[in-house]
């Protein structure tokens, strides 16, 4: 294998090469050793003498006449006695049935003489286009006539050697001392001349390089200048006596060093330069090696992407002609062709990415990029191990012990190697939270060890890796047991209580889980009553529940009613009333009914824990015995909780008293009047406040919508001194002027919807009444017309749509000449109209 060299060891540490060389050997090394090469092509498939050869086959010229069919190894397949004298050309058709072959003593196989290039028709193959073209100082044009005879015409003449050509669809490409022609074989024309820029160099010495990126680019290399030309239709306007095709340059520029040859690769060129002994660019140790460069072409200048500085044999002796450089279409193949020595470049693949990031140790990017391939998972495992192994020898315990999730993947034998050397290194813990926990999983004794290691010197992560694994993967019995013991030297340790809860939960020993909990008042006892139903365990726990969490206990025995019934709490908290009455309450807030039978027990416990729940709890309670409460808020000296019990028990002018003399609260004892809106309790309360200023002030400024207040302001003794009177006068005076204001509005409103309502009904009285065969008299109930609609008859019809027959109307009433509707009459007056309804 031949490796290409970097010109610089900075940019070999830091940038990835673009290609790969390996030294064509085999036949080849032994045909060099004895003759030069001279001219190199290559092919996919190759027909000669009606033999075919189905495979990609190589074809070099040397300098001795001979041409040798070679496949990619390099191997001999066939070789032939050409000329005594260099082979200067070889040229493929496309399918690679026809050669053409040039050497320098002027012959193309026989065909012609004077010659030194040759190109053949792309479609040589085909009938209709038995074409070629050989150069010497002529360009000369060869077609086959329908009799199998060779047709000559010139195409160029008169400019010197033409020393290379390049034919492409229908477009050819020479070179001679002057520059580079294109020629239109479809229309006969000659397109373009591209004049060489530096005539000082012998074209002999350095020749011209031309290569086709397709069918309408052409690039061409001569000395150290680049230039792309593009084939482009002319408009036909513009056309004239011009030909259809005219060549653009779209990217021209000088290079470091000479061009011995070109090739594309993609968007980008792949450049063979000859760096002269003297030349100053690079350092000594690389002086007059050949370089391959890929560089990306611009406008007016070019990007290096890379540079290869290649060590073949006999570089010293070479000169800038003595190299060439051929590719194979749609394969990024490349041919470094030198007299002594052919070296094949190639793009680097996704392996040789990745080996040289091996080589570079940058390890995570090589396992991602393995990944990415899906070639070969024993590679993956590889690269993974070697990261691995990396990673513990620089300690990074912690990240080795990640990866091994994405390297180790399924394999279990290589999944327990690893905790193994995991435990010789003694970082077992590092490895525990990566280790496979799903469909895969590792012996339990694997497991069983790893819980062991945590439980000698980490609770904490002992306890983490419990609630994180699932008890599947280890014997839980042992793990207890090994807990068990480690309990037996610290018995309170709360760590490993609580693991041990959770081992047995999950061993279905919930009772002894429980008393673990509530012994540790653990948060997560409420979760596991209700995951396993445990009511029928904590009967006798209530109390301890409870002093644990008041509120989150209470919730769950409502809650659960139907498994735990309210008498059972109540029993079981019967020597704690303080918790008693947080049960009760709740109770009571949900359901005022429900606890019905403790509400009398309720009284006592709301006096002596929670009175501010007391008097909306007395509000609230239909079954609260009135006199039991009176008495126990009496004895406490609950003055708002007497006021309203006698106020309900109907003692309404005592409740008024105590308001009055107990708390001279007159704002209360206003709103305690209205309330019960009794003239008695504010003549008494009057009565109470007229030789007291501040009530008396009260008093004017509230009761002005309830009581006259000219009937205060007469009481008042003359000569008191009230405060804030003229205040409360004035205020009297607009509460006043208010309620004239609002009376005068009602009145207009009443005024104006009984005028409406009157319309209406006018309205309505006006429209006529349907009177048909259906209708019926209200006193005899018969059809109110007769069978005989000749006959004369009389009827009475009422605005309420009574129908009576005029003979069966009683008197008329007392309003001489009206009539009234005996039914609706009778309604109005109200006793007696039952008999008048019955008889309807």
């Amino acid at each position: 294998m031949y490796t290409g060299e970097y010109g610089s060891s900075e940019e070999d540490s830091v940038e990835e090469p673009k290609l790969k060389y390996e030294r064509l050997a085999n036949g080849v090394t032994e045909i060099l050793q004895k003759d030069a090469a001279s001219y190199f092509k290559c092919n996919c498939v190759l027909k000669i003498n009606l033999r075919f050869i189905p495979f990609q086959f190589l074809a070099l010229g040397t300098h001795f006449g001979k041409v040798f069919l070679l496949d990619i190894q390099g191997n001999v397949t066939q070789k032939f006695e050409i000329s005594p004298v260099r082979i200067n050309q070889i040229s493929l058709d496309e399918s690679g049935e026809h050669v053409g072959i040039c050497s320098e003593d002027g012959k193309v196989r026989a065909l012609c003489s004077e010659l030194v290039v040759v190109a053949l028709h792309p479609r040589f193959s085909s009938s209709n286009y038995k074409q070629f073209v050989t150069g010497g100082n002529k360009l000369l044009l060869y077609e086959r006539n329908w009799l199998k005879r060779w047709k000559t015409s010139t195409l160029h003449e008169g400019e010197g050697t033409i020393t290379n050509v390049r034919w492409r669809a229908n477009l050819i490409a020479w070179a001679n001392n002057v520059g580079v022609k294109i020629y239109d074989i479809s229309t006969k024309q000659r397109i373009t001349n591209v004049f060489r820029d530096n005539v000082s160099l012998r074209p002999d010495m350095y020749p011209c390089s031309l290569c086709w990126k397709d069918n309408s680019t052409l690039i061409i290399g001569w000395g150290s200048s680049v230039k792309i030309c593009a084939v482009k239709e002319r408009d036909h306007a513009e056309m004239r006596d011009l030909p259809s095709r005219y060549v653009e340059i779209v990217s021209a520029f000088e290079t470091e060093f000479f061009i011995s040859g070109l090739a594309p690769l993609a968007d980008q060129l792949v450049n063979l330069y000859f760096v002269k002994e003297n030349s100053d660019h690079v350092e000594e140790e690389f002086r007059a090696r050949p370089r391959l460069d890929i560089i990306q072409p611009l406008p007016e200048g070019f990007e290096e992407i890379s540079s290869d500085a290649l060590t073949v044999r006999n570089f010293q002796e070479n000169e800038c002609r003595d190299y060439r450089l051929e590719h194979s279409e749609g394969e990024s193949l490349f041919y470094i062709i030198s007299p002594k020595d052919i070296v094949v470049a190639k793009e680097r693949d996704q392996d040789d990415h990745i080996d040289w990031l091996l080589d570079k140790k940058k390890y995570e990017e090589a396992l991602m990029a393995a990944e990415i391939s899906f070639k070969n998972v024993k590679r993956h495992e590889k690269i993974g191990m070697a990261y691995i192994n990396h990673l513990v020898e620089k300690g990074d315990y912690d990240t080795a012990a990640r990866k091994c999730q994405k390297v180790l993947g399924k394999n279990m034998e290589l999944w327990e190697n690893e905790v193994y050397r995991f435990k010789t290194i003694g970082q077992l813990k590092a490895i525990s939270q990566y280790l496979p926990r799903g469909d895969l999983r590792l012996r339990p004794a694997i497991y069983e060890m790893i819980l062991n290691e945590f439980l000698k010197t980490d609770y904490e992560g002992f306890a983490t890796l419990i609630r994180e694994w699932p008890g599947e993967l280890y014997n839980n019995m042992t793990i207890v047991q090994a807990v068990a013991d480690h309990l037996k030297k610290d018995p309170t340790n709360s760590t490993l209580l609580t693991t041990l809860a959770e081992l047995y939960t999950y061993d279905q020993r919930y009772d002894r889980a429980l008393e673990i909990y509530l012994r540790l008042r653990h948060k997560d006892v409420y979760q596991l009553i209700h995951k396993h139903n445990l009511f029928s365990s904590i009967e006798d726990k209530i109390v301890l529940l409870m002093d644990f969490d008041k509120e989150k206990a209470v919730d769950m025995l409502l809650d659960n009613e139907d498994k735990i019934s309210t008498d059972r709490v109540v029993e079981e908290l019967r020597d704690r009333p303080e918790l008693l009455h947080i049960y009760l309450h709740k109770l009571f807030k949900r359901d005022h009914h429900k606890g019905q039978r403790y509400h009398e027990r309720q009284i006592g416990l709301y006096a002596e824990y929670d009175r501010p729940n007391l008097l909306p709890f007395l509000r609230d309670s239909i079954h609260c015995p009135l006199e039991k409460a009176l008495e126990i808020c009496q004895e406490r000296n609950f003055v708002e909780e007497t006021v309203f019990l006698l106020s309900r028990m109907g003692n309404c002018r005592r409740a008024l008293q105590m308001i009055m003399e107990e708390l001279e609260d007159v704002d209360k004892a206003i709103e305690f009047a209205k309330e019960q809106d009794d003239a008695e309790l504010w003549e008494d309360l009057i009565s109470y406040s007229i030789d007291k200023p501040p009530f008396i002030t009260g008093l004017l400024n509230n009761i002005g919508t309830h009581v006259d207040p000219i009937l205060l302001i007469h009481r008042i003794k003359e000569g008191m001194e009230i405060p804030n009177l003229r205040d409360s006068l004035v205020k009297i005076l607009h509460d006043y002027n208010l309620q004239i204001l609002l009376r005068e509005g009602c009145e207009k409103i009443l005024v104006a919807d009984s005028l409406s309502l009157l319309q209406k009904m006018h309205r309505t009285q006006m429209r006529g009444v349907r009177v048909d065969e259906e209708s019926i008299c209200e006193s005899c109930h018969a059809s109110i017309l007769p069978s005989d609609m000749a006959q004369n008859f009389s009827v009475a019809v009422f605005h309420c749509r009574h129908m009576f027959h005029k003979e069966c109307l009683p008197s008329p009433g007392t309003i001489p000449g009206v009539q009234f509707c005996n039914i609706c009459s009778a309604k109005r007056r109200g006793p007696g109209s039952g008999i008048l309804e019955m008889i309807k």
